[in-house]
């Protein structure tokens, strides 16, 4: 008996156009009439069925209203087109007839011949990549490159002058570390211990008067100005603390209570303290009848630096013993202690922007800026310069600080904190820059050296423009004498 063939018996389901479609795209034609099924799968969309996007024709009957009209055709538009909105028949893919020659579409005509044909604007169903157009404001879809990107321009780094502006000599500027021979006042005015004498220096005017001479017997080390500018504090040799009407140039008086010199001093309104080789610091109030009010006794060596934080409720104090100390205003017992500094710690200065933030140095052997923050007594960060920290301060315009340095490069540093890059490097003295003061402007700052030399810098912008210079006599260039 003879089988029956497959296709006598095999029951086939009722295809669809699209599937019609796809199974007729896996055969062609041979010359012979047979068919040949090819390695092949392309797809022919010729009858795929649009409707599935449930997109009506646009040349429907009124049936619809204009709004839902306009709607559909810029949904077309967006999907297709614009070029397959207004067409009778609707939007026609590309099929397996058509091909691509040199980049251009072409299909084949009814007598063989090809027909060139431009490519069709569309947006979907496509392996190429287009720019895409801007759309209308109605379109309900929106591209990125659409959206404003605003480009701000990188700002350039602020440039530091890397020279100094003003020199003036100094003779007699002793080279000495734990001395503090220099102080700027809020009236504009330069403090400067020479020898056994003090000189003020008007900064406006470049007038020089000579405040004071100790005597012969007896050497200035230490000067400190009032927050208000009016008086002078002058720490001698002999331990003895003398304060004085600056413009009247005329003593008020002599507080005593410290045994040997003293070398720091800083003011807290009308609070002022001392630190003394003694090892001891004496808070004098100024109001008093009696020379001091407290002793804090803590270090056990000579006291170099002094500084009262921003708030005055808060002093700092470093000493030859490599420690650092916080004080409050009714202690007489340190209530922070620091010990990670491995040499003198002269060089302190609070942050005028964060509450807090203390920053110190040490001396040769150390060379390092440490970081602290003392409401929560944690070390924060450290900071290995290379040289000698004789001096910090920070601007009061901008979250930055400069440190002086000395053995064995000699140079000021200006910082950006908190990242503590360098803004600038500025060299000329030739010995260490152990004494700083910074002007009432914040723009402008003073150093001194054993080189007998003061050198005035441009370090700090304005609070308003980096550019605004400075009112202290910038503009008068040159070397001058202090005496």
């Amino acid at each position: 008996m003879q089988e029956p063939s497959t296709s006598a018996v095999s029951i086939d389901p009722p295809r669809t156009p699209a599937v019609q479609s796809l199974s007729s795209s896996y055969r062609r034609s041979s010359s012979s009439g047979g068919v040949i099924y090819g390695d092949r799968f392309i797809p022919s969309r010729s009858s795929s069925n649009f409707a599935l996007f449930n997109i009506p024709n646009s040349n429907a009957g009124s049936s619809s209203d204009d709004s839902h009209s306009a709607y559909t055709n810029l949904l077309k538009s967006a999907l297709f087109g614009p070029e397959c909105v207004n067409r009778g028949n609707g939007f026609q893919p590309l099929t397996p007839d058509k091909v691509v020659s040199g980049g251009r579409f072409v299909s084949r005509r009814s007598d063989g011949n090809l027909l060139w044909e431009s490519p069709p604007n569309c947006n979907i169903f496509k392996f190429k990549t287009e720019k895409r157009k801007s759309l209308p404001s109605l379109s309900p879809f929106g591209f990125d490159d659409q959206i404003p990107v605003c480009h701000s321009a990188v700002k350039a780094p602020r440039k530091v002058p890397r020279s100094p502006y003003k020199v003036l000599d100094a003779p007699a500027l002793q080279d000495d570390f734990y001395l503090n021979l220099v102080d700027w006042s809020s009236h504009n005015v330069l403090a400067v211990g020479l020898g056994n004498c003090v000189y003020l220096w008007h900064a406006s005017s470049s007038k020089v008067v000579k405040l004071c001479d100790l005597g012969a017997d007896d050497m200035v080390c230490s000067v400190g100005w009032s927050p208000r500018g009016t008086h002078l504090a002058v720490g001698s040799s002999n331990g003895k603390l003398q304060l004085w009407d600056a413009s009247r140039c005329k003593a008020i008086r002599t507080m005593e209570g410290h045994r040997l010199r003293i070398g720091a001093l800083a003011w807290s309104s009308s609070l002022l303290s001392s630190g003394s080789r003694d090892k001891s610091i004496l808070q004098h109030d100024i109001r008093s009848n009696e020379d001091f009010v407290s002793k804090l006794n803590g270090h056990k060596s000579e006291v170099c630096g002094l500084k009262w934080s921003c708030d005055n409720r808060e002093l700092a104090s470093g000493g030859n013993d490599n420690k650092l100390m916080v004080w409050n205003q009714h202690s007489t017992q340190p209530i922070l202690k620091y010990s990670e500094h491995t040499a003198a710690v002269k060089a302190i200065s609070w942050s005028p922007h964060l509450h807090g933030l203390l920053a110190s140095g040490g001396g040769t052997i150390d060379r390092c800026i440490r970081f602290w923050n003392t409401t929560t007594n944690t070390h924060l960060n450290c900071i290995d310069t290379g040289s000698q920290v004789c001096n910090l301060a920070w601007s009061k315009n901008v979250n930055e600080l400069v440190s002086t340095h000395g053995y064995s490069q000699n140079q000021i540093i200006v910082w950006r904190y908190p990242t503590m890059s360098k803004l600038a490097t500025l060299t000329g003295h030739t010995f260490r820059v152990l004494y700083l003061a910074v002007s009432p402007d914040g723009q402008t700052i003073v150093t001194g050296a054993g080189d007998e030399t003061l050198r005035f810098w441009n370090v700090f912008p304005s609070p308003k423009s980096q550019n605004t210079e400075s009112d202290i006599g910038a503009s008068s260039l040159g070397r001058s004498q202090i005496r």
